[in-house]
């Protein structure tokens, strides 16, 4: 089953990101997903350093150069395209990763049934 997140064109290589609500067995989380290296990349928005969200501002997650996430209380980075620590107060730790696909110019959501 898969749920639409956003239009393929809301999403700019390591430009602002989608943010949106995920349920999950633990409740309601908030999730994003942003592009980087040409494909839609989608994780929890739930930093591993410190379970808090990543962006200081809606749908900004990428550092100034755009090759990585960071979160915005600690600084840890993150690689955009594997979610795992690349630096700071995360030490090894990742960012969980969520299923998405992009078809006919959408981003969808892959969820299990």
């Amino acid at each position: 089953m898969s749920r639409l997140i956003c239009a393929s064109e809301a999403l700019a290589e390591g430009g602002d990101g989608v943010r949106f609500a995920l349920t999950t067995p633990d409740g309601e989380q908030s999730a994003f997903v942003v592009r980087f290296d040409g494909k839609p990349r989608a994780y929890l928005n739930r930093c591993a350093h410190v379970a808090v969200e990543l962006d200081w501002n809606p749908g900004k997650f990428f550092d100034d150069s755009g090759l990585y996430l960071i979160c915005a209380t600690h600084g840890a980075l993150y690689e955009a395209d594997t979610g795992h620590c690349a630096g700071g107060p995360c030490r090894g730790g990742a960012l969980i990763p969520l299923k998405v696909l992009e078809q006919d110019g959408n981003i969808y959501l892959h969820e299990h049934e």
